[in-house]
């Protein structure tokens, strides 16, 4: 099978930086308009306008002003890295199992900064990622509704992980497949650990400013997540 043709592979990228762009555009229209009116004042119309996309253009992002102001939150990434993190163990430490998956599931969305372009347009991305998560953090904290949202989702994802995490825990331990309660609980308490270290990612991320890759952050967290059970024993 011949490559596809460098044009192409460059059409590709240049096109999903552009639909990477546009949607962090429309979502700092929306919190920054959220912020300056009250959430209850602002129209997908108006955020729209400043975003400079149509209203339609606005729909293929996000359903909802509601979506676009709480933000996309991680996915599991593809099947097969999956399968990878469940068949890696036990050598595999499970936390660093875990980290290059939650690396993997929002690459696609770091790969935005710094993915082409001068360094004036990294700087550029990287001062308006800071800056979303610094007006998304406020809007959370004074409109509980929209927190509550993102909590919600925040929940689908830690059960799609905990799932994950109780398919690794029984492909290193089988004997735990007979006791399905402890299985649970173990899992449970694993994915939690992971959601502080991904709490603490992003608080460090954001604290310096959002310069560096968030990828590297997460990294640099579970690192040391890791070091202080080694710690501990």
């Amino acid at each position: 099978m011949s490559a596809a043709p460098e044009t192409t592979l460059s059409e590709l990228g240049l096109r999903e930086r552009k639909r990477i762009a546009t949607r962090r555009a429309i979502q700092l229209a929306a919190v920054e308009l959220a912020g300056e009116r009250g959430f209850d004042r602002v129209t997908i119309d108006e955020i729209s306008h400043v975003a400079n996309v149509s209203p339609r253009t606005f729909f293929n992002y996000f359903p909802s002003k509601e979506s676009a102001i709480i933000g996309e939150l991680p996915e599991l990434p593809d099947a097969e890295t999956v399968e990878r993190f469940v068949t890696a163990g036990p050598d595999e430490p499970i936390l660093e199992g875990i980290s290059t998956l939650l690396i993997a599931a929002i690459d696609v969305d770091d790969a935005g900064v710094g993915g082409g372009g001068d360094r004036s347009d990294t700087l550029a991305d990287a001062q308006n990622m800071q800056r979303l998560h610094t007006l998304r953090r406020a809007l959370l904290k004074d409109n509980p509704e929209l927190f509550a949202l993102r909590m919600a989702s925040m929940h689908s994802f830690e059960d799609a992980l905990s799932g994950v995490v109780q398919r690794r825990l029984a492909h290193d331990d089988p004997s735990l497949v007979d006791d399905p309660e402890t299985l649970h609980q173990r899992a449970r308490l694993v994915t939690y650990v992971a959601f502080a270290g991904m709490r603490h990612a992003w608080s460090c991320w954001a604290d310096h400013g959002g310069v560096e890759p968030l990828s590297d952050r997460l990294r640099s967290s579970f690192e040391q997540l890791s070091a202080l059970g080694t710690q501990v024993r």
